[in-house]
């Protein structure tokens, strides 16, 4: 299902390492689109250009402080992700709870990095999340069949990385937020560049999610991880590499 994407990914590997001006031109870039789209999903209303200026340092008029703070925090979770990746460490619960608490900074700091002490619901979903005394557990089953299995495609992986942690819903707030950044993680890791689920899919998106959630049909999540990763490699079509 990803021999196109591996294909443009060894592509991109024969231009390795890119230009530096390249290199940081691409992550800036990157780095606004991402924040937009995973913060419009959970109902940000910074529009792309708007979050450009917050992350420039520069107050938006009309909105709120949270809005301003879900921005920068996101930059500063996709910051310590990429750190992760150059110190090559394993995943483990602590780095799950300090990107969760990098979300939720200024936010909610009583929630931030602290799995939840309550049971909740998920709006509009199918699937109910474990009670919350079962968190513990749960994430620890879920680092450790991380840390096992060594023998899925890097893209399925992360995927069922992302969803099972989204069913799980560990945390308050901000799992969906920490599941795109944990996808990612475990992307970028084996050398893919990163996937932006658009604003735009927000439905198919949450109708895959509750899919694979309520009858283990993983494909609807798979097709859509895919399409995206094909949109992703766009920007480096653009500028020939692949």
């Amino acid at each position: 299902m990803f021999a196109d994407i591996d294909h443009l990914k060894s592509t991109l590997d024969t231009h390795r390492p890119l230009l530096p001006h390249l290199v940081k031109s691409l992550a800036e870039d990157l780095a606004i689109r991402w924040t937009y789209h995973s913060n419009a999903i959970e109902g940000n209303t910074l529009t792309l250009l708007e979050t450009k200026v917050v992350l420039e340092g520069i107050t938006v008029g009309g909105k709120s402080l949270r809005e301003h703070f879900e921005a920068i925090n996101h930059k500063e979770a996709i910051d310590y992700v990429y750190e992760l990746c150059d110190r090559n460490e394993p995943l483990s619960e602590w780095h799950i709870k300090n990107l969760h608490g990098l979300v939720l900074k200024n936010i909610d700091p009583d929630n931030a990095g602290r799995y939840r002490c309550a049971n909740v619901i998920i709006t509009g979903a199918s699937h109910t999340p474990p009670e919350h005394f079962l968190l513990n557990e749960r994430m620890g089953e879920l680092v450790a069949w991380y840390e096992t299995k060594t023998n899925l495609h890097p893209i399925e992986k992360a995927c069922q990385l992302h969803t099972d942690f989204v069913i799980i819903h560990p945390f308050i707030d901000g799992n969906g937020r920490t599941a795109r950044l944990l996808l990612n993680l475990e992307l970028i890791k084996h050398g893919y560049p990163p996937c932006i689920i658009t604003v735009d899919k927000r439905l198919v998106y949450y109708e895959a999610i509750d899919d694979w959630a309520t009858t283990g049909n993983r494909h609807k999540f798979l097709t859509l991880i895919h399409d995206c990763m094909m949109e992703g490699f766009g920007v480096y079509q653009k500028l020939g590499i692949v």
